[in-house]
């Protein structure tokens, strides 16, 4: 009994009624759902089905490009014809509210790692009569087609649209043509429609859609489908500067002023200032709490040379704050993904 309750038992009151000891059930809960390795810097902190990260950071931060990185290793399977490429072979549904999603990008880094997996094609895996290079561009594409096929993409111009989008994905996770349920949900960004729900926040308490209403229909669409589907979810959040702060256009328009004749006086770093309001809190508190983990992003200043000559990365730092490891991390985004820098 505890075998199915732990693995082909879909049904929670089955699963729970196993009698065992408190070690047992939390090495049954361990193994029915195992961590998922995702790329760095997504890697440092321990993630299962259920968990709710949010990616938090300024403009040209990698945020977007971390959660690319992600679905790639979700779409891509463990392996292909006996060749091993390390991925996890599921559906990932892709939430696009900032109407900003580079299929170009995600084209580019699938078929990187599909290229670098097929470099391991053997003399014996194809026929005598077509060549190693036709053989593999046809693996390649092959294999790049199949990914596709578990890649969902959804586009929301407003709140009416992305929670419709949210109880959708219910069905769409148990289509036949998917044949497994969605295991990487992924929203770009949060807080994309923070100033137009504002905006259409009635005056008084009466009828109609306020920034809180949608949230909580939010969190909760979410969190129905988690109950019946586990899956890890992903959700960038860009800053929203409050009223009445510098933005970086009003930075652009007024630095002058603090820059002297002398330009290691009184210098002002652009990044300093975005830094100031990158991660002031804006959700409200039931997505807060809502949210299990939190990675925050920031581009430095510095930057390292690339191994393409006359070229340079801009070098971005990461810090999980919850959990919070004390620890940052500093990368650079290369085509290929992400590399850490030591």
């Amino acid at each position: 009994m505890a075998g199915q309750a732990g693995g082909e038992s879909r049904d929670p009151r089955a699963w729970l009624a196993v009698d065992e000891t408190a070690a047992a059930f939390i090495t049954r809960s361990l193994t029915s759902r195992p961590p998922i390795i995702l790329p760095p810097p997504l890697h440092r902190a321990p993630l299962r089905p259920g968990n709710v990260v949010e990616i938090a950071g300024p403009s040209n931060s990698g945020k977007s490009h971390l959660l690319i990185m992600a679905a790639v290793q979700c779409i891509l399977p463990k392996e292909w014809e006996g060749i091993h490429f390390g991925g996890l072979g599921k559906p990932v549904m892709y939430l696009d509210l900032d109407c900003r999603f580079d299929v170009l990008r995600l084209a580019q880094i699938l078929r990187n790692r599909i290229a670098d997996g097929s470099a391991h094609l053997r003399n014996g895996d194809f026929e005598k009569d077509v060549t190693k290079d036709e053989f593999q561009c046809s693996f390649e594409n092959t294999l790049f087609s199949d990914c596709m096929q578990r890649f969902l993409y959804v586009r929301c111009y407003n709140s009416s649209e992305f929670t419709a989008a949210l109880k959708t994905i219910q069905s769409q996770s148990r289509s036949k043509v998917l044949g497994v349920g969605i295991y990487f949900v992924m929203i770009d960004s949060i807080g994309a429609f923070y100033w137009i729900d504002r905006a259409c926040q009635p005056v008084r308490e009466s009828k109609g859609k306020s920034l809180q209403s949608v949230t909580e229909t939010v969190v909760h669409e979410i969190r129905k489908f988690l109950q019946l589907q586990p899956a890890l979810v992903l959700v960038t959040k860009a800053p929203v500067y409050a009223e009445g702060s510098t933005t970086a256009n009003d930075f652009n328009r007024v630095s002058s002023k603090y820059v002297l004749e002398d330009s290691t006086v009184f210098r002002y770093s652009r990044q300093e200032e975005e830094r100031t309001f990158s991660f002031r809190e804006y959700m409200p508190l039931i997505w807060q709490s809502f949210v299990t983990h939190r990675i925050n992003l920031q581009v430095e200043e510095a930057e390292v040379p690339s191994a393409q000559e006359n070229e340079v990365l801009s070098t971005h730092t990461s810090e999980w704050v919850q959990p919070s490891l004390k620890t940052k991390e500093k990368f650079s985004i290369v085509d290929d993904g992400v590399i850490l820098i030591p």
